[in-house]
């Protein structure tokens, strides 16, 4: 199984329809940018700073 994984995907192997679109990329790497998680306590705390 873990060979399976570290291979990397031959163009001829993706499916075009799996392949994530840029807008969803630009709004992941966004929201992890703006995502902030506090340690206080043993509890943690998300926090948006948008």
């Amino acid at each position: 199984m873990a060979k399976l994984y570290s291979e990397t995907s031959r163009r001829e192997r993706v499916n075009e329809n799996l392949a994530p679109k840029e807008e969803t990329i630009r709004f992941l790497l966004d929201y992890s940018k703006a995502l902030s998680v506090i340690d206080y306590n043993k509890m943690k705390f998300e926090a948006l700073l948008n």
